[in-house]
């Protein structure tokens, strides 16, 4: 009888054993397996049990694989979206719009996200939270730009030092101040503000070694001082910069002039006149901002010009200038903006 009973006993034992069943989830036994795949990083994905491949960059996971190393079906983003890297996503990333106080400097594509900056005259400091474009500052007329306003940084003045009259002990001439609450400057200050803007613009051409490549200076309207180069352009560099050849005719040339806007202010007129542009017409835009004035020359010289523009010849101005390093970034800006192409044997 003992014995019957003991024989039950392990009977029952060992069918439940048999029987008996995890909760979901709770397979202890799955989970051990599970954590002990290791699927390659940036290029693989778990899904249960198997490492499936990532989709590429422009596309989504539709459905994960059913076999260890292979894709599952991918699905290309739809207009307005993007994915930049491989990825194990379940859909694609929304495409950043450019507020309207900032311009596209990026289209956004399937593989890459719009980039946006403010637009010329506006600026937003890329370490703080850019939910607005602020206005660029204006120096005031006792004051020369040292750096130029950009879509990053704002203006920077410096204040001129005036000296005193020579024939009586009377208080420094400073600018007086009209009825309309506008500022006119004596003409002691004007001599001042002249003799600064020269000593600023007597800089060193934008060569790498230049240590005093960002200063710059307001143009004047009494000033014909332009900026002295050291050295003479290497004439081999010049005959052997890359020839560009745009890919969308002339709209190819004024989607470029944006790209002007880095030349050194004290520059600005040099620049022009080596271009052919009279007096009068750099004169008649001393009025306009920095950004506008130099849109508005190119336009001229533009016109002037005909269906001879070219930006190659405004990169050999440049050139001649002793301006390798800016004519370098702007022949960069054009081809990976993709306006202009560098020209190959077969188009020779």
């Amino acid at each position: 009888m003992k014995n019957l009973l003991m024989y039950t006993f392990f009977a029952l034992v060992i069918r439940l054993k048999h029987t008996v069943a995890f909760p979901s989830g709770l397979d202890l036994r799955a989970n051990r397996t599970r954590r002990d795949i290791s699927c390659r990083d940036y290029q693989e994905y778990l899904n249960g049990n198997i490492c499936c491949l990532n989709c590429p960059a422009g596309m989504y996971v539709k459905s994960p694989c059913t076999r260890a190393g292979e894709k599952g079906q991918c699905e290309e983003c739809e207009y307005g979206t993007f994915t930049e890297h491989s990825n194990e996503l379940k859909q694609c990333l929304k495409c950043t719009q450019c507020r309207s106080d900032q311009e596209t400097v990026r289209a956004c594509t399937g593989n890459q996200n719009a980039e946006c900056r403010c637009k010329s005259g506006r600026f937003c400091d890329p370490d703080q939270a850019c939910e607005v474009c602020k206005k660029c500052s204006r120096c005031e007329n006792d004051e020369v730009i040292v750096r130029n306003c950009t879509s990053t940084t704002n203006t920077e003045c410096k204040k001129i030092s005036h000296k005193p009259a020579s024939t009586s002990g009377s208080q420094q001439n400073l600018p007086d101040r009209t009825k309309t609450g506008q500022a006119s400057t004596s003409p002691m200050v004007r001599a001042d503000l002249e003799v600064e803007r020269e000593r600023l613009c007597e800089t060193p051409s934008d060569s790498a070694n230049s240590s005093q490549h960002n200063l710059t200076c307001l143009p004047s309207p009494t000033s014909r001082v332009t900026p002295v180069a050291s050295g003479l352009p290497n004439k081999r560099d010049i005959e052997q910069f890359p020839t560009l050849m745009p890919v969308n005719g002339e709209q190819s040339l004024k989607d470029c002039f944006k790209y002007f806007e880095e030349l050194d202010v004290c520059l600005q007129n040099k620049f022009f006149r080596h271009l052919g542009i009279n007096d009068n017409a750099i004169k008649s835009t001393e009025s306009l901002s920095y950004d506008d004035r130099m849109h508005e020359l190119l336009k001229v010289w533009m016109e002037k010009e005909g269906r001879r523009a070219s930006l190659n010849d405004l990169l050999r101005a440049l050139l001649e200038l002793n301006q390798r390093r800016t004519a370098e970034t702007i022949k960069q800006n054009a081809v990976e903006e993709g306006h202009y192409r560098s020209v190959s044997d077969d188009d020779l």
